[in-house]
C-alpha cells in the first residue's frame, strides 16, 4: 500500500514538473517574448489613460471651485 501512495506522489510530481518545463519553454521563445512585451505595453497604455482621465477630472474640479470654468469656456 505504501508503494502505491509513493508511486502516486511521484507521478503527480512528474506531471507538475513536466507542465512547468513546457510552460517555461513556451515563454522563452520569440512568441513568449512578444506576448510579454505586448502585455507590458498594454498595461502602460492603460495606466497612462487612467492618469489622463484622473488629471482631467481633477482639473475640472479645480476650475469649478476656483470659478474659472466659465472664462475658459468663452475663450474656446
Amino acid at each position: 500500500m505504501k508503494r502505491i501512495v509513493w508511486m502516486g506522489i511521484g507521478v503527480a510530481i512528474g506531471v507538475i514538473a513536466f507542465r512547468k518545463i513546457t510552460e517555461a519553454q513556451a515563454n522563452l521563445g520569440p512568441e513568449g517574448l512578444n506576448r510579454a512585451v505586448g502585455r507590458m505595453a498594454d498595461g502602460m497604455f492603460d495606466f497612462a489613460d487612467a492618469v489622463r482621465t484622473g488629471m482631467h477630472q481633477r482639473e475640472e474640479d479645480l476650475r469649478a471651485v476656483l470659478g474659472i470654468d466659465d472664462a475658459v469656456a468663452t475663450r474656446r
